[in-house]
């Protein structure tokens, strides 16, 4: 109880502890992001192996998780010591290269445990020391970890999506951010808009322009913070998904043809409007005299 008097009345030594709680917790977002894909993967061939009669090829395979095997570097197998493993500090230390081999470390590594810091810091900042915080801190590495898995992949886990649905809808009941009827409905709105919009442009065009993990996303989104602010995060959403993607096909000369996920502008948008969603919801009401 002392300790969480301290933090609750000392606000400094409060944001230091969650910004190295962040940096702890986008380490291990970073095994999240590279492992889940291929954990997904190699359960989608195990089904195929299945239905196949091939099982007995798969059960044969290592072991494949979140925790084993140990982390280690892709080019030369050494294993990462704790030393090594030191959020921010080890990539510094080792100048970005292997202690192996020297094969350069990609930086975005690093980048990811800054930013969770970062964001989480921000998240302590804006709700102070609370249950909301706690709850925002948790959303907020979920959608750090969808966010790259679908710029990766094009792909939003349900491992994710789902349960973060759920737990929005619990949180619900405790009126932690909203009520139990607005988050049914944002949760029920979230996944029934991109459902139509998906089905009438495959309607009018014959293409598919996105997919239903955006749908699950957006439904998790309503989930936590309701159908109020779906409007704020589909339009913040599209505008930045708009000016990134003019931007890559004149400074990269990228396919129009080539897909671009949506998912990483509907987590930015949500985490924006859960911080700021009521005051950017007021501003335009008042712009537009609404």
């Amino acid at each position: 109880m002392a300790i969480i008097e301290f933090l609750s009345s000392n606000t400094p030594f409060y944001l230091f502890c969650v910004g190295l709680l962040g940096l702890i917790v986008g380490s291990f977002l970073n095994v999240v992001i590279h492992r889940l894909p291929i954990m997904m993967e190699r359960e989608w061939q195990s089904h195929c192996a299945d239905l196949a009669g091939n099982s007995e090829e798969q059960s044969e395979s290592a072991p494949f998780n979140i925790n084993t095997p140990s982390s280690r570097c892709p080019h030369c197998g050494h294993a990462i010591t704790p030393l090594e493993n030191i959020p921010v500090l080890s990539y510094l230390w080792l100048r970005g290269k292997c202690s192996s081999c020297g094969t350069r470390i990609s930086a975005r590594y690093p980048i990811i445990e800054a930013t969770t810091a970062l964001l989480s810091v921000v998240i302590a900042w804006h709700f102070g020391f609370n249950w909301q915080a706690l709850a925002g801190l948790v959303l907020t590495w979920a959608l750090i970890a969808l966010t790259m898995i679908d710029f990766d992949h094009q792909l939003l886990p349900d491992s994710i999506t789902l349960p973060f649905i759920w737990i929005g809808l619990t949180l619900s009941l405790w009126g932690v951010f909203i009520d139990s009827r607005t988050a049914i409905i944002g949760a029920l709105a979230g996944y029934l808009s991109l459902w139509s919009v998906y089905h009438l442009f495959k309607m009018i065009t014959g293409k598919e322009g996105m997919g239903f993990g955006d749908f699950k996303l957006l439904s998790m989104l309503g989930a936590w913070m309701g159908w109020k602010m779906l409007p704020a995060i589909i339009l913040l959403s599209s505008a930045v998904g708009a000016v990134v993607g003019i931007a890559l096909i004149l400074l990269r000369g990228r396919d129009r043809n080539i897909p671009i996920p949506f998912g990483p502008y509907l987590a930015t948008a949500g985490w924006i409007t859960l911080l700021w969603g009521k005051d950017i919801t007021n501003a335009y009401l008042h712009f537009s005299g609404l």
